[in-house]
């Protein structure tokens, strides 16, 4: 059996500091925010790469925030890519604006840059591309067309801790950049929590307010916000793994590396990644022409694997609203179906992918 992640080998890799955090917690009735959340969110921000960043209670909240923190909402619209996780839009839509769809380009998957300023007009008021699998999206030409139009920038990095573009910190080229660690992700913590993460001490402020209710102390407010607190439990528990983020993350890439070694060169499409970035592969997808079959044949053999996103935001039911068809983003709609994750994960031996490769290519086809 290969797990398609294997969260039990981390755990027990270090059990021992977990219990020891979890127990400190407790014993310091410390619950919510404050020392556990401001000590993880330093640690945190340090190591990725970020001046400021506040914790806050999962992934979609901290877009959530970011948007309300840039005052968007009724009547404006936010361009991202339809190949993405359901939060990206929910959390625009939260805020009252229009989630604006474009599709990805055909190799890294993020979003497709040209197709992104085509789709600007007097409406638009932000952009959030998606860091999808862990691989940056063009930032340089985002951050270019972003100023020329003056738009707000949120990265959704819900993925792509320690990502980088040009040594340079995914979540860090615009106003904001927003964070999960459900426990899957490449940082996870033992149930929900997020980040938002920001270079400007007035909008961390700003920030900081809208996830605890518009607080400026206790008993005054200066807004209505909402309540978005980090438990000091997830907080701990994040520090503590934050020390094996960068070791973990070499081992991610070091797996991917293998990966594509063993299927790029059978004619395989994986994910590329454009030139100056670090890509921490959060998932390792690869296109075949028959899905159905090698998920069976992986089923067969006991090796887990993935399917992200086979129905792409522009035709989810719950966003008909919205008026897109299917046909409206090809490359996006034909990844969606054609698209396997096979497992990844830092514990995850060079035995294990060349076993998980073999039973591929036993029934994959390009």
């Amino acid at each position: 059996m290969i797990p398609f992640v294997d969260l039990e080998a981390q755990y027990h890799e270090i059990k021992p500091e977990i219990l020891k955090t979890i127990e400190e917690v407790l014993d310091s009735r410390k619950f919510l925010m404050g020392d556990y959340e401001r000590k993880f969110s330093k640690e945190f921000c340090e190591v990725h790469g970020s001046k400021l960043g506040v914790g806050c209670s999962n992934g979609t909240s901290a877009i959530t925030v970011a948007l309300r923190s840039l005052k968007i909402g009724i009547g404006d619209e936010v361009i991202t890519p339809t190949n993405s996780f359901f939060a990206t839009p929910e959390a625009i839509i939260e805020v009252g604006a229009t989630p604006i769809f474009v599709d990805c380009e055909p190799n890294g998957y993020g979003i497709d840059t040209q197709a992104m300023e085509a789709a600007i007009n007097d409406k638009t008021k932000a952009i959030i591309p998606v860091h999808l699998y862990g691989n940056p999206s063009d930032m340089i030409a985002i951050k270019s067309i972003a100023d020329k139009y003056n738009l707000k920038i949120i990265e959704d990095c819900a993925q792509a801790h320690l990502a980088s573009m040009n040594q340079k910190a995914v979540g860090t080229f615009g106003e904001f950049g927003t964070f999960s660690f459900y426990p899957g992700k490449n940082l996870g913590a033992y149930g929900d929590a997020g980040e938002v993460i920001t270079q400007d001490e007035d909008l961390l402020r700003t920030a900081t307010m809208h996830i605890n209710h518009g607080r400026v102390k206790k008993y005054k407010h200066d807004f209505c916000a909402g309540n978005f607190r980090m438990d000091g439990i997830q907080a701990g528990i994040l520090s503590v793994k934050t020390k094996y983020i960068v070791e973990w993350t070499d081992k991610r890439i070091k797996a991917a590396f293998l990966y594509d070694e063993l299927l790029k060169t059978k004619g395989f499409k994986t994910i590329d990644v454009i030139d100056g970035a670090k890509c921490v592969y959060h998932l390792y997808p690869i296109e075949v022409s028959n899905r159905d079959k090698v998920m069976d044949n992986l089923r067969e053999e006991g090796i887990g694997y993935g399917i992200h996103y086979p129905i792409p935001l522009h035709i989810q039911p719950a966003l008909s609203y919205l008026g897109y068809k299917k046909g409206d983003f090809p490359i996006t709609e034909k990844a969606a179906e054609r698209m396997i994750s096979l497992p990844i994960f830092p514990e995850i031996s060079e035995e294990q992918i060349e076993q998980v490769c073999d039973v591929f290519l036993k029934s994959a086809k390009a």
